[in-house]
C-alpha cells in the first residue's frame, strides 16, 4: 500500500511511503481491539472509592432495646445497616481494575486499529520536520494547511519532540505521541493520523 509522503506546509514531496499488508492492511480483529480499549479504560480508573461498613462506623455499642416483647425486630446496634446512619453492606472498596492481555493480542488490536483508519483513508505521512520554537500557532497553520482544522488529529512521531509537542499541547483536539506510547484507544479516537515519515519503521519494528 502506497501513500504520498507531505510536507507539513501540506505541499507534495513527489515521494511515496510503502505501508506494510501485515500492519495496515490485515483483517480487522474487533475482539483484540475491545479488549485492549477496555484495558486502557480500566488503568484509568483510580479505584479509590471507599464506604463505611458497620465495623467502621462510629457509634454505640449499647443494645437499643430488649431483644424481646417491643412486637417489633430485634435489634442489637445503631450501627446496623437497617438504620439511618448505620454502616453499609457490601460497600466499595478500594481496589485496581487494571488486568493483563498478552503482547501479541495488544498488536493484533494496534494493527487492526490501523487497518481501519488506512480503509477509511484517514492516515497521512508527512515528512519529518520540527518548529525551532514552540508555537501553537504554527501547529494551527499546519493542520489547516493539510485540511485536518477542527479535527481531532494525533500526530505519531518516531521520537520525543519538545518543540512540537509544546506546540500542540494547549489545543483540545490535537495529541502528539511517539511510537512507543501509541494505545488502540488514541488510535481509534482521532478522527485523522498524522505519521512521521521515520516513525513508519519503527511501527513495524514494534508490531511484527
Amino acid at each position: 500500500m502506497e501513500v504520498s509522503v507531505l510536507k507539513y506546509n501540506g505541499e507534495d514531496t513527489g515521494r511515496k511511503a510503502n505501508l506494510s499488508e501485515s500492519i495496515y492492511g490485515i483483517e480487522p480483529n474487533d475482539h483484540a481491539v475491545y479488549l485492549d480499549v477496555k484495558q486502557f479504560l480500566a488503568n484509568q480508573r483510580q479505584g479509590t472509592h471507599k464506604a463505611k461498613e458497620r465495623a467502621e462506623i462510629s457509634g454505640s455499642t449499647k443494645k437499643l432495646k430488649k431483644q424481646k416483647g417491643t412486637g417489633t425486630a430485634r435489634a442489637g446496634s445503631i450501627k446496623s445497616p437497617v438504620f439511618r446512619g448505620g454502616g453499609r453492606v457490601f460497600g466499595p472498596r478500594p481496589r485496581n481494575y487494571g488486568f493483563k492481555l498478552n503482547r501479541k493480542l495488544k498488536a493484533l488490536a494496534r494493527k487492526s486499529a490501523l487497518t481501519y483508519k488506512a480503509k477509511e483513508n484517514k492516515l497521512a505521512v508527512l515528512e519529518d520536520f520540527s518548529f525551532d520554537n514552540p508555537s501553537t500557532k504554527e501547529y494551527l497553520k499546519m493542520l489547516a494547511a493539510l485540511s485536518f482544522d477542527g479535527k481531532k488529529t494525533l500526530l505519531i512521531l518516531s521520537e520525543q519532540n519538545k518543540g512540537v509537542y509544546l506546540s500542540s499541547r494547549n489545543l483540545p483536539k490535537a495529541s502528539v505521541v511517539t511510537v512507543d506510547q501509541l494505545s488502540t484507544y488514541d488510535l481509534l479516537h482521532a478522527d485523522q493520523l498524522l505519521l512521521s515519515e521515520s516513525s513508519l519503521e519503527k511501527i513495524e519494528n514494534l508490531l511484527i
